[in-house]
């Protein structure tokens, strides 16, 4: 049975793949933090449906000038 020696490289790239892990996992939290924060305000969410909401279209007179 015989050691084996890490190499540098190993330790290296170990770093980095923590790192993006890590940054990873924090942009998952972030999103996911979010989504709950909107889903409890209880915010509208309407999807682009390619169908006119009525919400939006402004009363008539208000826009003449």
């Amino acid at each position: 049975m015989t050691l084996r020696i890490e190499h540098e490289l190993h330790r290296r790239r170990f770093g980095r793949n923590l790192g993006l892990g890590l940054a990873l996992a924090v942009f998952v939290a972030l999103v996911f933090g979010l989504t709950v924060v909107k889903v409890k305000r209880g915010d509208p969410m309407q999807a682009f449906d390619h169908v006119a909401r009525p919400e939006l279209v402004p009363p008539q007179g208000e826009g003449e000038q």
